[in-house]
């Protein structure tokens, strides 16, 4: 989808002085460089790493002359104009047990699929369009001379490039490596991520709740989010609503890690707090994104890495993550950086909005009774309640000048399924 075909908002300034989340990108872009540094390592830890240097491949990919099919091989030669011919079967050819041979005219050996195709053969017919009879085959005549073959480096040539700096290895990746022998692979060092959640009302998992307390779940959804991402992710836990912990908390995060990032602190009325600290060691500003959820937003640098100030309602942390956070990340680690999957579908369900922000409602996408795609509304689109995020397969996308919209509206969803991965 070009960005033509995008929410408005997302390809300009929200409105009332809001950035809109593609300005918003564009400032952090500008302003991030890739982390340097690169490892050699082991195919199965190179799962999730972003390749550093052209991988080649060792071998060709067939290495042999192979079938394509089960059926039988044969000199092309053989094959008659009209009518049917009668060939004698003078042998198998299995895969890993190739028949050692020659393929004579008039003869055919029973092959397949994988196998070698065996001297003096060119051709092989599909079992389904032969016809067998004790040692001998019967083949019609409207077969092409290389029919069903392989040939020697037709998926992948020897020293052809497999992999280009900036790609992402993933299962597909891995079992293409290990197709064509490859043990090690060079891949840039892992970024290192560091989080903390801040707020008194906060408590961990295993601690009791105080009145007015709730448990973190901040924590675990970065955790998720990073862990998908294959970056080194250092957890902090939660720093209380106090200055000197606080800003203890952000100079040992910006030591130990490229990018800090922190949940809560960063709304009207929090932010003068968490910005004296962070004036103090670094350059932040403080923003409105125009979306929702998720329009708080600080960014900037803390003591050298980069710093992200996420709100502290737990979808908008997921919306602000996806939207705005992942992409950075990305970047940082040198991938090759895409737009997401973006959808034109229809609604099922009555849209709640109202004019002024662009909004990533939750929805869930699935087929309709006539097969085409549909997408449904989880309810509550408030931005604490995070079963909406579980329950949900997709963004909705609905742009900032939009306001409610009705069923069977068009609008533009991103499944999750692009983003998880």
């Amino acid at each position: 989808m070009s960005n033509r075909d995008l929410p408005a908002d997302c390809d300009s300034v929200g409105l009332q002085g809001l950035l809109s989340v593609s300005e918003a990108l564009q400032r952090i872009r500008s302003a991030l460089k890739p982390v340097v540094g690169f490892e050699r390592c082991a195919l199965r830890d190179a799962h999730r790493r972003t390749v550093a240097l052209p991988v080649t491949s060792p071998l060709n990919v067939p290495a042999y002359i192979n079938s394509a099919m089960d059926g039988y091989a044969l000199n092309s030669a053989d094959i008659p104009a009209t009518g049917e011919i009668t060939l004698q079967v003078t042998g198998s050819s299995f895969a890993g047990t190739p028949f050692n041979g020659t393929v004579k005219t008039g003869q055919a050996v029973r092959i397949m699929t994988g196998a070698v195709v065996p001297d003096g053969a060119d051709t092989v017919v599909m079992q389904e369009l032969a016809k067998r009879d004790g040692e001998q085959v019967t083949i019609g005549c409207g077969h092409k001379a290389g029919e069903n073959v392989r040939h020697i480096g037709e998926d992948i040539a020897k020293g052809g490039v497999v992999l280009t700096p900036g790609q992402r290895i993933r299962a597909p990746e891995l079992g293409l490596l290990a197709s064509l022998g490859v043990a090690e692979v060079t891949v840039r060092r892992r970024l290192r991520v560091a989080t903390f959640s801040t707020g008194d009302e906060l408590c961990s998992i295993g601690e009791q709740p105080r009145e007015g307390q709730i448990y973190d779940s901040n924590r675990y959804s970065l955790y998720g989010m990073l862990r998908d991402l294959g970056v080194e992710h250092i957890d902090m836990g939660v720093i209380r609503d106090d200055e000197q912990a606080i800003s203890e908390a952000f100079e040992s995060a910006s030591t130990i890690a490229d990018v800090v990032i922190t949940s809560g602190g960063v709304s009207v009325g929090e932010a003068d707090f968490v910005k004296q600290t962070l004036d103090r060691l670094g350059q932040v500003d403080f923003w409105k994104i125009a979306m929702k959820p998720g329009k708080p937003l600080a960014f900037g640098q803390v003591n050298g890495a980069t710093f992200f100030g996420l709100p502290g309602n737990p979808v908008s942390v997921m919306a602000t993550f996806y939207q705005i956070v992942q992409p950075s990340l990305r970047y940082l680690c040198g991938e090759n950086t895409t737009q997401p999957l973006r959808l034109k579908v229809q609604t099922a369900d009555r849209l709640k909005k109202r004019p002024g922000r662009a909004d990533f409602q939750r929805g869930i996408l699935r087929s309709s009774d006539n097969g085409e795609l549909q997408v449904h509304t989880t309810g509550n689109q408030g931005s604490h309640i995070l079963s909406s995020m579980s329950q949900a397969n997709c963004f909705i996308i609905l742009s900032a000048e939009s306001g409610a919209v009705e069923p069977g509206e068009w609008v533009v969803v991103e499944p999750f399924e692009g983003l998880f991965n």
